[in-house]
């Protein structure tokens, strides 16, 4: 059982970035995904969510009309883009799958990815 997230970097302010999470031995295509994000010093924090089909995404509100979550069912993957990057978006950025409806918290999410590093420089 496995969430495999890559794509983070170092970029620079107002570039573009696309986050990959890849799932190995969970029913990926039923699962409601997410991308969370750590800063140093600060809580773990919602980013992005999708539904199972894809019907529904959900954006925290710093990151709409720049991010974009989506999904492809037939290679167990969620992805991230990430435009006009800010240095505020530095963070690790975590994929997370759960059952049912996707949410915005932490708790609710039963798969998490290991991470990777987001670094935005000004």
């Amino acid at each position: 059982v496995q969430l495999q997230a890559s794509g983070g970097g170092l970029v620079q302010a107002g570039d573009s970035r696309r986050l990959s999470c890849t799932a190995s031995g969970l029913p990926f295509s039923s699962l409601s995904m997410a991308w969370f994000r750590q800063a140093p010093g600060k809580e773990r924090e919602f980013v992005a969510a999708i539904s199972w089909s894809a019907a529904k995404t959900y954006y925290e509100d710093s990151v709409k009309g720049r991010f974009t979550i989506s999904r492809d069912n037939a290679k167990n993957t969620v992805y991230l883009q990430m435009n006009t990057l800010k240095f505020e978006d530095t963070a690790v950025y975590y994929c997370a799958g759960k059952g049912g409806g996707p949410n915005f918290m932490t708790a609710g999410y039963v798969y998490w990815g290991q991470g990777t590093q987001v670094t935005v420089s000004s």
